[in-house]
């Protein structure tokens, strides 16, 4: 922070301490400006251009400086100006004094922030070039924050100030024209039956009425300009069309179903999407064989000799798609049309905000619709690398249709995905090479649960390259090879078959999206609001497809709001609720997470406390041949309010179930240790976590006391 930053600070400060030191807030009271109204009335009749002046600069100086009383001193325009003059007078001092605390907001902090939070302040900066006089205008139009917390928070994104500054005048002036009448209404009261005046009563009817006018002319005009060029059908077939029948498209179309909506699921491939065929319940199944096998290798430690696995690697796979069978059924068309809702196997492409083309093998038909739930879902990343069209490439939508075990297999990732099957192919006998441009593996947790699942690949023989590029693939001497760049070095790895394992991508393209022109996310999701609704307020999207998390779960768990809105946003909206989302990484050990970590909580600039517990101290982890691993727990300091938790062990998806209803709930470490948990079991490990907490938060002073007390009564 610079010299000129100290002063102005300190200017800020010396102003604003002034105004409480000097008791002028008593002033800005109602009671004050009824009291002293006729007096200030005389002053302006008497000397209008000095008033208007004192009056226009004690304003500024009162917004600029985000004192409080700026209602007040509205109404006080009117009781003074009038109507007209008051309202051109506070209209101009009020954005004036609001520009001028932005652009103290930005001299001061904009560097800061931007330097602590620059991923998140390149997004916001990027919103605001894009969409920031709309959004500041909505925010002056419908007073959700106070305004002062608007001027201050603006001056740390990029909108100009030419921007800021007329956006403001014009968005508060349907407010001030409210407070100014208001005021003049005010100027006129004489007595206490006065207050029951029917002109007084109106204004203060349009005060309260005012941010839900607003809020719906604004919805008005951007619904006006989003479909005029469209024509909305007479009447509709259905209240609903979803597109896509995986883990978001199923929730979607069942909660319409179950509140006896008019619903279509449309799908073209397979009922039960990514997760079902492809992705969570291939993978656990995959997972749970192969953990057998790691179990049968370490007999010895339990006491059992001689035990030999033998398996047939297309036997496992075979296993998998049986799993696959056996859940089916669950998101089967069958068991949802029993539910009410009419599915439809086949291709849907959106033609308008209202209609939907469907496309089966029978022919094509239009469905008019109300709503359209967009659930398409994701499919893998294929990274532009040369030579990659030359290699008969595996992801994880194709692996499951192998049936000869690969020897060498490269996995190109150190997600999530990648790590899962990594351990997977490794623990068969497949050697393993798994390669990450990070410094780390999961790179979204902390750095040392990476160490203890780094550690664990190490023991079971899977070569893992960190900070290695991939550059370019070759087909020599009829091997494969991957060339990476490490270090600024060039190396050569030799393979059979290649896993792509670096993320997912969204569905997008191909069902009318960008035909109608609904919007994209720069990560090229579908861009939504926080009511999971598009740019057309009728089409929402959920899932994968919309981001920001790619969990079933989470897709489950958006399409509750994206249906409910959907179905009945014209009443009451709910916004959907992120505040609790967890996830866990199914290697062995486990890891699963819930709200902040330590990298996290940096980034953001939360304070935190550490409570660490370390699970081979569990008796249970100890009997089962699992002591290893740990549940770490982030409070603020000095409170037992969880704010995130890692945990890292044996059954870790499980086991954090309790704190994430904990965190759900507001339940706090202490209510957790006051908790009966079963002995033996892994969820103990929870409760000795609270207990870390709370040795390291004893009233050491009371202790004193109470031991002395103890031994007084010892005599």
């Amino acid at each position: 922070m610079t010299r000129s930053h100290i002063v102005l600070l300190i200017i800020i400060a010396v102003l604003i301490g002034a105004f409480f030191y000097s008791d002028l807030q008593q002033l800005l009271t109602l009671e004050t400006l009824k009291a002293k109204h006729q007096a200030l009335l005389a002053y302006t009749n008497a000397h209008p251009v000095k008033a208007t002046i004192f009056y226009a600069l004690i304003y500024i100086a009162a917004t600029a400086l985000s004192l409080p009383g700026g209602a007040l001193l509205t109404l006080a325009g009117g009781a003074l100006f009038g109507l007209l003059w008051g309202t051109l007078i506070v209209s101009f001092a009020s954005s004036i004094g609001a520009t001028l605390a932005f652009l103290a907001a930005r001299f001061l902090f904009r560097d800061l922030v931007k330097a602590k939070f620059a991923e998140r302040i390149k997004a916001v900066d990027e919103g605001m070039a894009r969409d920031g006089a709309y959004y500041l205008f909505t925010l002056r139009l419908v007073p959700v924050f106070p305004f002062f917390v608007i001027n201050l928070v603006m001056g740390l994104t990029a909108i100009t100030t030419r921007t800021f500054y007329w956006i403001s005048q014009l968005g508060m002036l349907p407010g001030t024209v409210v407070y100014i009448n208001a005021g003049t209404q005010l100027a006129k009261i004489d007595t206490l039956s006065g207050i029951f005046s029917p002109a007084l009563l109106g204004s203060f009817a349009l005060l309260g009425l005012f941010p839900l006018i607003t809020r719906k002319v604004v919805s008005a005009f951007q619904a006006k300009q989003i479909y005029k060029k469209w024509a909305k059908p007479d009447k509709f077939d259905t209240n609903l069309v979803v597109i896509g029948a995986g883990a978001a498209g199923l929730v979607a179309a069942y909660i319409a179903a179950a509140v006896k909506a008019r619903v279509t699921l449309v799908e073209k491939h397979k009922m039960g999407g990514e997760c079902l065929n492809t992705g969570c319940v291939p993978s656990k199944a995959l997972i749970r064989s192969t953990k057998l096998l790691a179990q049968f290798h370490r007999a010895a430690e339990f006491g059992i000799n001689g035990i030999k696995a033998d398996f047939d690697f297309a036997g496992i796979m075979e296993r998998v798609q049986r799993v696959i069978e056996t859940v089916a059924p669950h998101d089967s068309a069958q068991r949802y049309r029993e539910l009410g809702v009419d599915v439809i196997e086949g291709s849907a492409r959106i033609i308008s905000p209202w209609a939907v083309e469907i496309t089966t093998p029978e022919g094509t038909r239009t469905l008019t619709t109300r709503s359209i739930v967009i659930a398409t879902g994701s499919r893998p990343f294929v990274p532009a690398i040369p030579g990659l069209d030359n290699i008969d490439y595996l992801t994880s939508d194709t692996i499951w249709n192998l049936r000869e075990q690969p020897r060498r297999l490269l996995v190109l990732g150190g997600g999530p995905i990648g790590c899962e099957l990594a351990q997977a192919f490794a623990r068969l006998g497949t050697q393993v090479i798994q390669v990450e441009k990070a410094p780390r593996l999961l790179t979204r947790e902390d750095a040392e649960v990476s160490t203890t699942i780094m550690e664990k690949f190490s023991q079971e023989g899977i070569d893992v390259r960190l900070e290695h590029t991939a550059k370019q693939f070759l087909a020599e001497n009829g091997e494969h090879i991957l060339i990476a760049e490490y270090r600024g070095q060039e190396v050569r790895i030799v393979f059979d078959r290649l896993l792509l394992a670096i993320g997912r991508t969204a569905n997008t393209a191909g069902f009318g999206l960008e035909d109608i022109g609904v919007e994209l996310a720069p990560g090229r999701t579908v861009r939504v609001d926080e009511f999971q609704s598009t740019n057309y307020p009728n089409i929402f999207a959920c899932g994968d497809v919309a981001g920001p998390y790619q969990f079933t779960h989470t897709a489950a768990h958006q399409a509750w709001y994206a249906s409910v809105n959907a179905l009945f946003g014209s009443f009451n909206k709910f916004r959907t609720d992120y505040s609790v989302i967890p996830w866990a990484t199914f290697t062995d050990p486990e890891v699963a997470r819930v709200g902040l970590n330590e990298q996290d909580a940096r980034e953001q600039g939360v304070a935190y406390e550490v409570s660490i517990y370390n699970i081979d101290d569990l008796d249970r982890a100890i009997a089962d041949s699992a002591a290893h691993g740990f549940v770490k727990v982030l409070t603020p300091p000095g409170k037992d309010k969880i704010l995130g938790v890692t945990i890292v062990g044996q059954h870790a998806g499980d086991v954090i179930a309790e704190f994430v209803l904990a965190m759900k709930h507001g339940i706090g470490l202490n209510d957790i240790l006051r908790t009966i948990h079963i002995y033996p079991t892994m969820a103990e490990a929870n409760k000795y976590a609270a207990g870390v907490w709370k040795r390291r938060h004893q009233p050491e002073t009371l202790l004193k006391w109470i031991a002395r007390f103890h031994a007084w009564r010892r005599g």
